[in-house]
């Protein structure tokens, strides 16, 4: 990415951030995280990438899918935010991001190993080459 884009993206990841905590909250009934944002060269499309706070794989997927179904209206609040210092308001294309509950899982498959390994590998009593 340019620098020019670089600095869109930011400002769309912070403006969008704030809009989704303060004024559309209400619209997910969730805690959103915008955890990054990559803009089009031509500006024209910001994808926007969001982690929903939660343990129930559905109520992340129904919370995304109330932001998705505001899209228009995110994006008119957007507008009227950021409208003197981009000439075009990108078009905001919403993906949730996984990557928190994946990382959690991934932790907790290590622990299950470490745990596994721990009892598995107890030494064995005598015969054992520091023994003398």
């Amino acid at each position: 990415m340019s620098i020019r884009t670089d600095r869109v993206a930011s400002m769309l990841q912070r403006e969008v951030a704030d809009l989704l905590q303060n004024e559309f909250y209400e619209a997910s009934h969730s805690l959103l995280t915008v955890t990054d944002v990559r803009v089009t060269k031509d500006l024209g499309i910001a994808y926007v990438n969001v982690s929903v706070l939660g343990d129930d794989p559905q109520q992340r997927q129904a919370a995304f899918r109330r932001l998705d179904a505001h899209t228009p209206q995110i994006r008119q609040a957007l507008a009227a935010r950021i409208r003197h210092q981009v000439r075009r308001i990108p078009e905001l294309r919403f993906f949730l991001d996984e990557g928190q509950q994946r990382a959690a899982h991934m932790d907790a498959l290590f622990a299950q190993i470490r745990a596994e390994r721990g009892e598995g590998e107890a030494p064995a009593e005598g015969g054992g080459p520091e023994e003398a």
